[in-house]
């Protein structure tokens, strides 16, 4: 049984079916990630370590995965909390990449920019038909941690990887399929059923053999973004004089955009 502490999680829905754990961001509208939703999610993956589930299921509540970080919140914050912000990014994406336990990505709908890269964090990658997905912080002048690009360059290939981040636009869910962004594309109202389902699968292999082969593939891409992390000097200038404005301007776009 996967026991938890009395922690009152605010952002996060815990499930445990099967001896599974599914962990479903709940911030509405757009699920985005704020300071305490991030912290949240480390606070969870450290109660994971001492005795991990046999997979995980990251999802989200509503018609999205996550929308990325909170554009209403972050052009108003000051220097100590936008350290606060990349420290949170860096030590979740990290940990999320790095725990040796399955993980599985049920992308219920809309991934966009922190949102999109918390999914690439996982092992196996399930997509809602219909949503958009893209990494669009170019767009709202918000540069990325050190993690958040770490995970990116070593997901996808970079011919995707430098029109998704440099492009900063928004792809349909069919293209993502087909750039290696989802590893399964289908309908929204299967995607938490597929997703279980295939953590079933994976938390059926021997769990030292998959701990030990994924820390092969993944030990070095590890071992890079806690480098990069250690010298990045960007927690407490992250933000830019033009990022209000570019905030603005995209939270005026189209709600799935």
């Amino acid at each position: 049984m996967i026991r938890f502490t009395t922690m009152a999680w605010k952002y996060l829905e815990l499930e445990t079916p099967d001896e599974l754990l599914v962990v479903r961001l709940n911030r509405p509208p757009a699920n985005a990630l704020v300071a305490e939703l991030l912290e949240e999610g480390c606070a969870l993956i450290e109660e994971l370590r001492p005795d991990p589930p046999r997979a995980v299921v990251i999802t989200g509540a509503g018609e999205f995965f996550s929308g990325g970080v909170d554009l209403k919140v972050a052009p108003s914050l000051s220097t100590v909390e936008q350290s606060r912000m990349v420290a949170g990014i860096n030590e979740l994406f990290a940990a999320w990449y790095g725990l040796w336990r399955p993980v599985v990505a049920g992308v219920n709908g809309h991934a966009v920019a922190g949102g999109l890269i918390l999914a690439l964090c996982a092992d196996h990658r399930i997509g809602a038909e219909g949503a958009t997905y893209g990494l669009t912080e170019a767009r709202v002048g918000i540069p990325y941690p050190a993690a958040a690009m770490g995970v990116v360059k070593a997901e996808l290939g970079p011919g995707v990887t430098r029109r998704l981040v440099l492009g900063a636009e928004l792809i349909e869910s069919e293209l993502a399929r087909e750039w290696g962004l989802l590893d399964e594309l289908i309908p929204a109202e299967r995607v938490v059923e597929r997703a279980l389902d295939v953590a079933r699968e994976l938390s059926a292999l021997p769990p030292q053999t998959y701990a030990e082969v994924k820390q092969q593939l993944r030990g070095a891409t590890l071992e890079a973004i806690r480098a990069a992390v250690e010298r990045d000097s960007m927690g407490t200038a992250w933000l830019h004089a033009e990022t209000q404005a570019a905030a603005e301007a995209t939270l005026r776009r189209p709600r799935e955009e």
